[in-house]
């Protein structure tokens, strides 16, 4: 509801007659989170006080956090992947939102990609993403589950490279 509102609340003549009917409905929870939503300010908040016949009554959800667009880019393409859609991740990982963002968001998509393509069954593509990923990080590691995948483990390895030998 709150979330909906927002960009209302942010025409400065509109704020004072929602602040008015949110906080006689009895939802001054939501009055400070709108209040917070538009100054940007965490506002002073009392707790709700119960409303008559409202024992059943679903708490209003907190609003999403407002995600950038390499941010947004990254969840979904996440997102594809988890559900098994590895090519429409490959695109989604790859698209400029994420190639111009953050060296952490950038090598997140690699390894998701890099595992996109290992698990279609491309293993050169997904050897050269985990090398792109260390040519943007040399110290670039998967997670300890992710290490060993019957998928993946051997292109990871080989992106690596060869492991520097203990002088004696």
């Amino acid at each position: 509801m709150i979330l909906g509102m927002k960009k209302s609340f942010q025409k400065s003549h509109l704020f004072g007659a929602a602040a008015a009917l949110l906080f006689l409905s009895g939802c001054e929870t939501q009055l400070g989170a709108a209040v917070s939503a538009v100054t940007g300010k965490p506002a002073a908040t009392t707790p709700a006080k119960p409303v008559a016949g409202a024992q059943n009554a679903v708490p209003a959800p907190a609003p999403a956090p407002q995600l950038s667009p390499e941010q947004l880019a990254l969840k979904e393409g996440i997102d594809l992947y988890n559900k098994g859609d590895f090519n429409d991740a490959i695109k989604r990982l790859g698209s400029s939102d994420i190639a111009n963002g953050s060296r952490a968001g950038q090598l997140s998509a690699l390894k998701y990609t890099a595992f996109s393509y290992c698990v279609t069954n491309r293993a050169t593509l997904c050897r050269q993403s985990f090398e792109k990923a260390f040519k943007l990080d040399p110290a670039f590691d998967l997670a300890p589950g992710e290490h060993g995948h019957p998928l993946w483990g051997k292109a990871f390895l080989r992106a690596k490279g060869p492991a520097p030998s203990a002088k004696k």
